[in-house]
């Protein structure tokens, strides 16, 4: 009887994790068996199938990966896309000048000729996936060693994606699932003929900058457009002026009905991140060593960056992106760690850990099976521990912090080419050809007295905070030889480095030799670290090893463990389905946050003396007119932002917020303050989206731009049927479409 009692203990405290409907990253060909009838109670009006399908269009059709890493959706038949302001924002100022300034002015295409080519910018639409778990572990037992375990995995999700894509164009790629209990193979078509359409100045799609990121209220127009284009066929092509706009098989309407308290929406996306089953070891080394580490150098980087973007206009749209991306995470890891603290994740974890423990101690098949995974853990943290911070300066501080180092570290394939015993003349030939591609836009965007300081200052930290027998040897005898003087240090490197310049680069490469490369000093500087990464990568390998198989067996453990429990898998950049409702929230005791802005708080925030303030002068007057047209309120004003309780995480940038007819009604752009420790731990209470209404993005781009033929492009629906300036019908909701059964298709 005590054993039953104890048991149901364990089991109630185990299920403190049970999700709530705002909680989860759910895979959307699984929404019909794991999610379906509590979206439907909640408001979905669409079918399992109309969300995602094989067959027939769907939402999923929609929903691309834009370039690097954030979300986009299809807004029109001719293959209009719209994604954040801030995932645009380098390709936006790639194609700037100082002259032609379309961060600072905003740009808006008049017609399909006007419409800017974005080179390397792709997008890639999600065609199909299918599990593959048991084809990927086939024969692996338990009892497999772990280095051959990863080494069969490897080779089996190789040639899946051969099979798969051999005789197509298209690429796939297999991701792991649950910690590596599960497997997907995902088959996407990817496009590389991307145009700027229409981005919004800097002073709507960054209003509030870095103030304001991750906070609420927002009052932020961030989103930019463009355009995915195809060859004749429909079919991904190289940018040529003969391709034509791509015909999608699903766009998504656009409402205009507004939104209010406890509507329901869902989140198509791909969010790149999450670490929702890290253990208490974990949390703990994120809090007192991995994230004060990240902020104290990304501090100094962004320091150094802004010293010299006040020189001149041109250095500041050269590093505007680069900037950007720095202080992006800069402060997130600030809040996350502050979040972390606050909630008592510790804590928390460590009692999911004791009743973990509890639980398998109760049963002797769960024992053998499960009873190595937490030891394994702590056992690879303790190892892995006194390795992190050095890891962490090598991440941030080398290898993403001076870019010379980078550009001396492209040439170590030519540098092997002309060191061998014989030398491959054609290798090397190609391989000269391939760097002198390359050389144009590496500095492009470069400035060398940042460059030079970055240099100093991350060497200088390094050396400093580092302990001294885990850096390069090499590195410390450079150093000392200049008696700790970093600036001085950084001055001869970028003296004698063919590295400091596109022009010394360039001659370097007309006449290439291996001593003249092994003599260069930012060449042997990057050299040593990735050495010293290697030797570090190989002191750690058996800790990361316990540790992968570890968190597979903690995983697996805890799913077993609650067969009621629906669970969800970490995010890794793959689509995935969140759902909710329209929220406020309470962020702290006698606080309330409304679950909506407006564009009165844009003149409350407005400050011309600060430049993340500024308004301008043609939105200011569109506002005070109060001249919304058919995007307003009914009560005579305009929404700007809205929040919801959705789970999302970096990756869903520009993800569509969908009500329950499938029409888009917001953007999503960010999270909020209280809650950056949702990558880890989910708050409900606290947890929300920050989205920009589409309606701001309608008034944006007809009333403040003037860009009529992209307002007539898409398909608008709701707003009771009224017109637009344009003398456009507002059509009323539609249901998606299906394809006649003779043109289905299995993709």
């Amino acid at each position: 009887m005590k054993k039953i009692i104890l048991l149901s203990l364990i089991l109630g405290s185990l299920f403190r994790l049970n999700l709530r409907a705002d909680e989860g990253m759910w895979i959307p060909m699984l929404v019909e068996k794991l999610n379906y009838a509590e979206m439907k109670k909640m408001g979905l009006k669409l079918s399992a199938e109309e969300i995602y399908s094989i067959n027939n269009n769907s939402l999923k059709d929609a929903i691309v990966i834009f370039g690097r890493g954030c979300t986009g959706e299809i807004i029109s038949d001719q293959g209009l896309l719209l994604t954040n302001h801030h995932c645009g924002y380098g390709s936006i100022q790639s194609v700037s000048t100082v002259e032609n300034n379309y961060l600072r002015d905003g740009f808006w295409a008049p017609d399909f000729k006007s419409e800017i080519p974005v080179s390397g910018l792709t997008v890639q639409f999600l065609v199909r996936m299918e599990e593959v778990t048991q084809k990927v572990l086939d024969g692996i037992k338990p009892s497999t060693p772990e280095q051959e375990r990863a080494k069969l995995v490897s080779e089996r999700m190789k040639d899946m994606v051969k099979t798969a894509t051999e005789g197509t164009h298209y690429n796939a790629i297999v991701k792991e699932y649950f910690d590596g209990n599960q497997y997907y193979l995902l088959i996407y078509e990817t496009f590389k003929d991307i145009r700027l359409v229409g981005t919004p100045p800097e002073s709507i799609g960054k209003f509030g900058a870095d103030t304001d990121n991750w906070m609420w209220p927002r009052h932020t127009g961030d989103f930019s457009i463009f355009r995915v284009y195809a060859g004749l066929d429909n079919k991904p092509a190289d940018y040529s002026p003969d391709n034509k706009p791509f015909k999608p098989r699903h766009s998504l309407p656009i409402s205009i009905d507004g939104v209010k308290k406890d509507d329901f929406a869902m989140i198509m996306g791909n969010p790149g991140s999450t670490d929702r089953y890290l253990t208490s070891y974990g949390v703990e080394m994120a809090i007192n060593e991995t994230n004060p580490t990240r902020v104290k150098i990304r501090a100094e980087k962004l320091r150094i960056m802004d010293e010299g973007m006040e020189k001149s206009q041109d250095v500041r749209l050269k590093y505007a992106s680069k900037y950007a991306g720095v202080a992006n995470y800069w402060k997130y890891f600030i809040g996350q760690t502050r979040g972390l603290k606050r909630l008592d994740v510790v804590e928390k974890k460590k009692q999911i850990e004791h009743d973990f423990t509890a639980r398998i101690e109760t049963d002797p098949s769960l024992m053998n099976k499960y009873g190595e995974a937490l030891p394994l853990i702590q056992k690879a943290y303790s190892s892995l521990s006194k390795y992190n911070l050095n890891r962490w300066y090598l991440n941030e501080a080398i290898m993403q912090g001076a870019e010379i180092l980078g550009l001396a570290g492209r040439v170590n394939k030519l540098s092997e080419l002309l060191s061998a015993e014989t030398t491959d003349k054609e290798a090397v030939a190609k391989e000269i050809e391939r760097l002198k591609k390359g050389v144009d836009n590496a500095y492009k965007n470069y400035d060398r007295g940042i460059d030079e300081k970055m240099l100093a200052r991350m060497l200088e930290m390094y050396y400093n905070d580092v302990a001294a027998d885990q850096q390069p040897v090499a590195f410390r005898k450079m150093a000392d030889s200049y008696k700790g003087n970093f600036t001085a240090l950084a001055a001869a490197v970028f003296a004698e480095s063919a590295f400091a310049s596109k022009e010394k680069m360039k001659a370097l490469l007309e006449a290439p030799k291996a001593k003249t490369i092994a003599k260069d000093p930012a060449f042997q500087l990057i050299k040593a670290f990735q050495q010293i990464y290697e030797t570090n990568q190989q002191a750690t390998k058996e800790a990361s090893e316990d540790l992968k198989k570890g968190n597979r067996l903690f995983v697996a453990g805890l799913k077993e463990m609650q067969p009621n429990r629906t669970f969800y898998p970490n995010a890794n950049s793959s689509l995935r389905l969140t759902y909710g409702s329209v929220q406020d929230y309470y962020p702290a005791d006698a606080i309330h946050y409304d679950y909506t802005t407006t564009t009165k708080g844009i003149l409350e925030k407005e400050d011309p003396s600060v430049w993340e303030f500024e308004v301008p002068e043609k939105l200011k007057k569109i506002i005070e007119s109060q001249d919304f047209g058919p995007y307003g309120n009914a009560d005579g004003s305009m929404t700007v932002n809205f929040l919801t309780n959705h789970d999302i995480t970096g990756g869903n940038s520009g993800s569509p917020v969908i009500d329950g007819e499938g029409r888009l009604i917001g953007l999503a752009f960010d999270g909020n303050w209280e809650a950056m420790s949702g990558d880890i731990a989910f708050e409900p209470s606290l947890q929300r989206t920050i989205s920009v209404d589409i309606r701001y993005v309608l008034l944006v781009v007809d009333k403040f731009a003037g860009a009529t033929n992209l307002i007539k492009e898409m398909n608008i629906v709701g707003g009771n049927q009224v017109k637009t300036i344009q003398e456009k019908v507002v059509q009323p909701a539609t249901r998606l479409v299906k394809e006649p059964a003779a043109e289905k298709a299995v993709r």
